[in-house]
């Protein structure tokens, strides 16, 4: 018989995975897997050394894209605080701010380590009304900055009132960020207290596509309509102009609505009630009247029998400006905490609205939902706080410096 010369097989036979090859099989799934883990850290960890400039005319953490996480700590101001010892807090945040979110510890950072993979850290600072009240400012406090009025809908917990200061961390890796929140409370703890943490969610970096709207808990797509950062629009609605408080030139104002989602009850509801609740489909957030996400919704166009084919008492129907300036930039996170007693789940969205005026452009729109609205039969708010965001600093500065100084 003559000799084989062929060159042995380096295929998978089908005898050797069904048979004696079992062990080859085990072999090559090993280092299948070992490729697919070695392509997955290495993007891993070029998602993790990304960095947010921290310097700016602005903040970042507003016009920044939305990262995975985020952490909003409300601090109160103990009794005797005065305006020195608020400079030396902003002056110690913008220094471990500019470090760690650069991927540097801070100065007296004991946790060097959980410092050098950014993951797009942000900082973001903001100043409650009481601040302002506590350190004798209230001339410099545009008179439509004042906690928000009481609306119908509301059911509102002290625990997450409003409060003298706020940070704002964000970023794509949680780790990150807990290292950052420790950094930056444990440093100014025997000068404030802490009124509540709030902590939220989105998807993962890498899930969606970049510049994917959201979904909040109960599935629907959560903010198709916003300004565009980069925008005249967008700057025109977000960024203060300083007419008539110079220090707040380049900055804006936040708007934190705490809102609790019944899900036991919107579980309950099918599909068409909930897209007639909405306006929107659940598919692909299209308007009722549209076939795509971004499509405009008609709110005059009728079906045969002459009903309005996005009802008039829709969320969307409701929250639908009346005017260019009825605009603000919402960043929301969800949240899903451990339930309350008693309770199957305790759901909702952390509701961040940014807007240079809070009289002129949020409030308005806000009257609206609370007078009538489908979906509050679903939703309640828990928790309200407004904020002025300073806007950013130099190298050689601090953050508030307008203000404070």
């Amino acid at each position: 018989m003559a000799e084989n010369t062929s060159p042995p097989s380096r295929a998978l036979s089908r005898r050797r995975l069904l048979g004696g090859g079992a062990a080859a099989l085990g072999v090559a799934g090993i280092t299948w897997g070992a490729t697919t883990v070695v392509e997955r850290s290495e993007h891993e960890q070029q998602a993790g050394k990304l960095v947010e400039p921290f310097y700016g005319v602005h903040q970042a953490g507003i016009a920044t894209t939305p990262q995975a996480h985020g952490t909003f700590i409300g601090f109160d101001l103990l009794p005797g605080t005065d305006r020195a010892v608020v400079v030396g807090i902003m002056k110690m945040w913008s220094e471990d701010a500019s470090r760690l979110t650069a991927g540097n510890p801070a100065l007296a950072d004991t946790e060097r380590e959980l410092a050098v993979d950014p993951a797009r850290l942000t900082v973001t600072v903001g100043y409650g009304p009481g601040l302002f009240t506590k350190l004798g400012l209230q001339a410099r406090q545009p008179d439509w900055f004042e906690p928000l009025p009481s609306y119908a809908i509301d059911r509102l917990d002290d625990r997450w009132g409003g409060s003298d200061l706020l940070l704002q961390i964000c970023g794509d890796d949680p780790v990150t960020i807990a290292h950052a929140v420790r950094v930056l409370t444990k440093n100014v703890r025997s000068l404030t207290t802490i009124r509540w943490t709030q902590k939220g969610f989105r998807n993962a970096r890498g899930t969606t596509p970049e510049g994917t709207t959201m979904r909040n808990l109960m599935g629907q797509v959560d903010g198709t309509v916003n300004p565009a950062p980069g925008t005249v629009d967008f700057d025109s609605l977000i960024w203060h102009d300083g007419a008539g408080q110079s220090w707040l030139a380049g900055g804006t104002s936040l708007v934190l609505r705490r809102i609790r989602m019944e899900m036991d009850t919107w579980d309950e509801l099918d599909r068409s009630g909930r897209e007639l609740t909405m306006g929107r489909t659940l598919s692909n957030g299209a308007p009722l009247n549209g076939t795509n996400e971004f499509d405009e919704a008609d709110f005059t166009l009728t079906d045969k029998f002459g009903i309005p084919v996005i009802p008039p008492g829709s969320h969307i129907a409701r929250a639908h400006q009346t005017h260019e300036k009825e605009q603000f930039f919402r960043r929301a996170y969800n949240y899903d905490d451990a339930p309350e007693s008693g309770q199957t789940s305790n759901s909702g969205l952390i509701f961040a609205a940014f807007q240079r005026d809070i009289a002129e452009q949020y409030l308005p729109v806000q009257q609206r939902l609370s007078d009538f609205d489908a979906l509050n039969e679903w939703t309640t708010p828990i928790g309200s706080a407004v904020y002025l965001i300073p806007p950013g600093c130099t190298e050689n500065d601090y953050l508030g410096s307008g203000l404070l100084g």
